[in-house]
């Protein structure tokens, strides 16, 4: 099962809305096939595995990362095709919770006669795919916060001076970030003050959707972001439902995707936000700021992660921007209480960080992990 985490983890950010699952196939004591799913609509990592083995396959035991799937999707289902390949045992470290699966797979394998064991390293396969298995059990795009801050909690000057608070190796990292999800969002606030363009690390090969979020559509068309929109690199801007036509038609004549969600003043709501998201696909969002975009996401207690990447600075000042702007709590007992995840050490082969991480995360207390 080490063997078919090492594998998964190498279609990280590429299978997408996929899970990443890597197979082994083992007979006698020995590797007759493995392969991993590369990349969505792709062979899934059970075809790359059993035509590997060929008619090794007959009697051996199937080692894979996530339930093998049993419905038709781009392509046919694994698990009839693990079952025809006459594997006698399939070990699966966790169940499929899409609900075109969620056990289906593995009561047609077991109603088959393979003999199955599920549970093996879930914890290292869960962290392997844990936008695809929060996405799947809350229909709701998995959301991970992000923030480069001083060591007191700032990310700007009172001027909004930014550059540079973290080093090059963490910026290189947070761009790593970019490619395990399906969609990177920021605030008009940081558009205009910054520019940026909101790509992912250069390797990537798959769309990665830059979402900006923009009550009353202020994005200039000269911005790199919309000076950069074709079909590989797409954006979207969000806006309230009072937006300026004449803005609108400016940016959609520009290729950029303009959608209307609920808004609260000058505010958008973040759960309309990411109803707009899903509904054009997107299944993982990173919000990378600025304050008021994750304090909004913060106050609706719509985070499932939160990635820190501290620079070793203290800012200081009254008019220092927060990291985590929006409405004020009352009490201390009002405050999300966290616990840390384990990025600064691997977990196992399956551990998804390609280098020592430098950044922290940490998971909401009410996470099911």
């Amino acid at each position: 099962m080490g063997r078919a985490l090492a594998l998964a983890a190498r279609g990280l950010g590429e299978t997408n809305p996929n899970p990443a699952v890597g197979c082994v196939v083992v007979r006698e004591g020995r590797v007759a096939g493995e392969g991993f799913h590369a990349r969505a609509g792709g062979p899934h990592a059970e075809v790359v595995a059993l035509a590997e083995a060929g008619v090794r396959a007959r009697g051996a035991t199937l080692y894979v990362t996530l339930e093998p799937c049993a419905h038709f999707g781009r392509t046919p289902p694994c698990a009839a095709l693990v079952r025809d390949a006459g594997v006698r045992r399939v070990v699966a470290a966790l169940r499929d919770p899409d609900p075109r699966v969620d056990g289906r797979g593995l009561a047609l394998l077991r109603r088959a006669g393979v003999a199955v064991t599920e549970g093996v390293r879930a914890g290292e396969a869960a962290l392997l795919n844990e936008r695809f298995l929060v996405s799947a059990r809350r229909g709701r795009p998995f959301v991970l916060l992000k923030a480069a801050l001083t060591l007191d909690g700032r990310i700007a000057t009172a001027t909004g001076d930014s550059k540079w608070i973290t080093s090059a190796a963490q910026r290189a990292q947070a761009r790593w970030l970019r490619r395990l999800h399906d969609a990177v969002l920021v605030g008009i606030g940081t558009v205009l003050a910054d520019d940026p363009l909101l790509l992912p690390s250069p390797r990537t090969r798959r769309p990665l959707t830059r979402v900006v979020m923009d009550t009353r559509l202020r994005l200039p068309p000269a911005s790199r972001l919309v000076r950069s929109c074709r079909p590989g690199t797409p954006v979207v801007a969000l806006c309230g439902r009072r937006a300026d036509p004449r803005r609108r038609r400016r940016l959609e004549a520009a290729g950029v995707a303009v959608l209307s969600v609920a808004a609260r003043g000058e505010r958008l709501d973040p759960a309309s936000a990411l109803r707009a998201l899903w509904a054009r696909g997107v299944r993982s969002v990173m919000v990378e700021g600025g304050s008021e975009a994750l304090g909004s996401f913060l106050a609706a207690r719509l985070l499932d992660a939160v990635a820190l990447f501290r620079g070793p600075l203290l800012l200081g000042g009254r008019g220092s921007r927060p990291a985590f702007g929006g409405s004020d709590p009352r009490t201390v007992a009002d405050a999300l209480r966290l616990r840390p995840g384990s990025p600064s050490g691997r977990e196992g082969a399956g551990f998804p960080w390609p280098w020592p991480p430098l950044f922290e995360v940490w998971y909401p207390l009410s996470s099911p992990r």
